[in-house]
């Protein structure tokens, strides 16, 4: 399961407000820029780099199943020292993602702010990425995916099943229970089709820059749709 290191003390906030983060919090994709910034500091080969653009061309078109294209795109991390990881994605960050969170992010974030809501990141991005940015923004706690390490390496496979399409239901599931916090006054806010079932699970779901098939299905359930730039 992803990261949960605030349960108790948001046990009394009013609401939670769940955001996704590539694409919606951010205007980028971090895995690309990792995978991008990685082979230029030589901690991947030119093999890995190919298979990553590879299933990202698939991804992008729907080609083979998106579960199985986001593990796949995790295995160049198989015997590569925790601490790099970690370095990588705190200079991916500085360099690249702080200046990719939209003002219109930042802004709906306050507003919650301002409700006494709990803000918690609920994306398949890594951990150490969506900690720098929920530390960055000063959200209360992150679910992600997370990398396994043996001895201090990362072995290239999830801990747990990928935060991903259904398993993102299951987790906020359980996230709202163990803070007491009912799921149909809960936020999500998702850019892609993936994340329908969650959208479909919460109160109150927000499509921020959607797909187009998300697009078509905010527009028949008349859900709230926003364009950040």
């Amino acid at each position: 399961m992803g990261t949960i290191s605030s349960e108790n003390s948001l046990r009394h906030e009013s609401y939670i407000a769940f955001f996704d983060l590539d694409d919606t919090l951010i205007r980028a994709n971090s895995g690309k820029l990792l995978v991008r910034v990685a082979y230029e500091k030589g901690m991947m080969s030119l093999p890995d780099l190919i298979k990553a653009l590879w299933l990202s061309f698939l991804y992008k078109f729907r080609l083979m199943d998106s579960e199985k294209i986001i593990a796949g795109m995790l295995t160049w991390l198989a015997g590569v020292p925790e601490k790099r990881v970690n370095d990588l994605s705190s200079e991916v960050f500085g360099k690249y993602l702080l200046t990719a969170i939209t003002v219109e992010a930042r802004n709906e974030i306050n507003m919650h702010k301002g409700k006494n809501a709990a803000l918690v990141i609920l994306s398949s991005a890594l951990s150490p990425v969506c900690q720098a940015v929920a530390d960055h923004l000063e959200m209360d706690d992150i679910i992600c995916t997370t990398i396994e390490t043996e001895n201090g390496l990362c072995t290239g496979r999830t801990t747990g099943k990928l935060c991903f399409g259904n398993e993102k239901v299951f987790r906020l599931k359980m996230y709202c229970e163990k803070i007491n916090c009912k799921v149909e006054n809960a936020w999500y806010y998702g850019d892609s089709i993936s994340d329908l079932p969650v959208l479909s699970t919460v109160g109150v779901p927000v499509c921020v820059n959607p797909d187009k098939k998300l697009l078509k299905a905010a527009k028949r359930n008349r859900w709230r749709i926003l364009f950040w730039k």
